[in-house]
């Protein structure tokens, strides 16, 4: 521990064209203490992708004993591949008194919400699904079909709204951040989470007291 506490899990989720990532990149930007989770995958490594900075790259054989061993906070199969959240790596960067956050799909979240007891969960929406609609066409990637199931999946992802703490519209990426930053402040200042220290000042004060 360096002083400044255990640092926060902050994770964020929404639908896709949300914004979310622009969000998490903007606000990494502006705030030093704060680390982006680095997942770990079965797939190959791209070219230029390095190792423990775009992700840590292992056999499916050491990711389905980490499994086995509950060391993942989340994991999924995607295309064949394993992609998952280490545990270690989240704690040893919270313990140093970082930030931590994970830009995770919503049933990542949801996965994490029952693997840990700590944890500030945001939800990123779009101003209106007709916007959602329109910055996922914007992007060019997308037939006429797969836009009307990502479409529809986003609809079904947004009931899920009930069970994260916070949600923040992204209209603006600069007020969204803004928003982002005030629900991190706030969180900091939870009794619950600075007890510790409010005893250990409250000590002093009694003993400077004692031995004025």
């Amino acid at each position: 521990m360096n002083g400044k506490g255990r640092g926060l899990l902050i994770i964020i989720s929404g639908p896709s064209g949300a914004g979310k990532g622009t969000i998490c990149k903007s606000f990494m930007e502006r705030n030093e203490n704060v680390a982006l989770s680095v997942s770990a995958t079965t797939r190959t490594p791209r070219t230029g992708e390095v190792e423990g900075v775009n992700y840590y790259f292992m056999s499916k054989e050491k990711f389905t004993e980490k499994i086995v061993s509950n060391d993942f906070l989340e994991y999924a199969e995607v295309y064949d591949n394993y992609y998952g959240t280490p545990k270690s790596n989240v704690e040893e960067i919270l313990e140093s008194g970082k930030d931590v956050i994970l830009e995770i799909d919503i049933q990542g979240a949801l996965k994490v919400k029952e693997n840990t007891e700590e944890g500030v969960f945001i939800f990123v929406l779009p101003p209106s699904m007709e916007e959602l609609k329109q910055r996922i066409i914007n992007r060019g990637s997308e037939t006429p079909e797969s836009l009307m199931k990502r479409f529809k999946s986003a609809y079904k992802e947004i009931n899920y709204i009930s069970k994260y703490n916070y949600a923040v519209v992204n209209d603006k990426v600069e007020i969204a951040v803004q928003k982002l930053e005030a629900i991190i402040s706030a969180e900091k200042c939870r009794v619950d989470r600075i007890k510790e220290s409010i005893l250990d000042s409250k000590e002093g004060i009694i003993h400077e007291q004692l031995y004025d």
